[in-house]
């Protein structure tokens, strides 16, 4: 571990008391049968043989209702691998947790949908590729994969249950992003979140085939507007910008430990999606300390907490407690140090770096026909360097 200290604190050296979590997001299983070149999972995934039973599931739960956890988010990879998932849905439930089941809506039969809904499942948020069969397919690595979706949404809609539509946007369908949002109005959305890929994992792997231009994070920006003045009252429309594109950082998850935690297959739990990215922090385990006390007093939810560990210009900046230095793994990315600022920020020193090489990846010439992509799989790190 590195020295940072253990008590969060801010500039003056006064201690930092964290608040209560909101959310969790549970990533049960990272087995999945899409295969999208940017999937938040981290490169090296979690094999079936290290995934927590239902049992531990269970005891979670509980313990994050205790904390003060009103809503998890039942993710993965894809959720419906697990043959126990409605037992791990049910629990969350007893445990007093609102449910949102996250999918791909691959492998989830109506049979099973109805299950789901009888276990306790609140929410659905459904997952897109494209907004042709043709682009899904491609993106997510699984031939018929639109046909299945637009099947899994029909059902959601006959049971009756809100859903979310997950547009994930990039360089390769950008430009029909209106049409991902009219589509999300015709299937009865209640809300879409459209986010442009972070280039971390899986995304920092295939820069080049997904980074949008500038002009592309322009138009996507202009298209949101727009459909939140028109469509405001019917559908809420969250936005993810492009980050290299940016002036300034967005507050990643709202600051570091401050509003939600992840727990993995295997329980590790971690500040947010992509913090194990950060290969020198040490991350504990739920399966051997409770989450009250991680979330409290583990040296890797408090290290980043309060405004003491920043560097300049942070320290000195009148934003440092709206964004909070930007995103941690993002400047392990490009920085090679957590500490650092945020480098798509325009007062980092690297700033015009990333511009130029974001405009470098931009440049590419790749269409959707082809870009070569790297596609999810169940491979290890060294696998892919080798």
């Amino acid at each position: 571990m590195k020295d940072l200290p253990t008590q969060p604190r801010d500039l003056d050296g006064n201690p930092v008391t964290p608040g209560l979590p909101m959310a969790m997001l549970a990533e049960i299983t990272h087995r999945c049968p899409l295969a999208c070149p940017y999937c938040s999972n981290p490169v090296e995934l979690t094999r079936a043989a290290q995934e927590m039973p239902a049992e531990d599931w269970a005891r979670i739960f509980r313990e994050a209702a205790d904390l003060g956890v009103l809503q998890v988010h039942i993710s993965g990879g894809e959720p419906g691998a697990r043959r126990d998932l409605a037992q791990i849905v049910a629990s969350a439930r007893d445990a007093g947790l609102y449910v949102n089941l996250i999918t791909s809506g691959i492998g989830i039969t109506r049979a099973r949908l109805e299950e789901l809904d009888q276990a306790g499942v609140d929410h659905v948020q459904l997952s897109l590729q494209g907004i042709r069969p043709d682009m899904a397919d491609r993106i997510s690595g699984h031939p018929g994969s639109w046909d299945k979706k637009m099947g899994f949404a029909g059902w959601v809609a006959e049971i009756g249950f809100p859903l979310t539509i997950n547009a994930v946007v990039h360089r390769q369908n950008m430009e029909r992003l209106p049409d991902m949002i009219a589509l999300a109005e015709t299937l009865g959305a209640r809300r879409i979140e459209v986010a442009t890929v972070q280039f971390h994992g899986w995304a920092d792997l295939n820069r080049k085939a997904l980074m949008p231009t500038r002009e592309q994070a322009a138009f996507a920006r202009q298209v949101v507007n727009d459909a939140r003045t028109r469509l405001r009252g019917r559908l809420v429309i969250d936005y993810v910008p492009a980050d290299h594109h940016a002036v300034y950082p967005k507050a990643c998850m709202g600051g570091w430990g401050s509003t939600g935690l992840n727990v993995g297959p295997d329980g590790t739990v971690l500040p947010c999606h992509a913090a194990g990215s950060i290969t020198w922090m040490r991350f504990e385990n739920a399966r051997d300390r409770p989450l009250s006390d991680i979330w409290h007093l583990s040296e890797s939810f408090n290290a980043f907490r309060g405004t003491e560990w920043m560097p300049e210009p942070c320290r000195s900046c009148d934003r440092k407690t709206l964004d909070f230095g930007g995103c941690r793994c993002q400047a392990m990315a490009i920085a090679g140090d957590a500490r650092a600022t945020d480098p798509v920020c325009s007062k980092s020193p690297l700033h015009a770096q990333v511009v130029a090489r974001a405009e470098s990846d931009a440049a590419t010439d790749t269409t959707a026909d082809t870009a070569e992509l790297i596609y999810r799989r169940m491979k290890k790190t060294r696998e892919l360097q080798g």
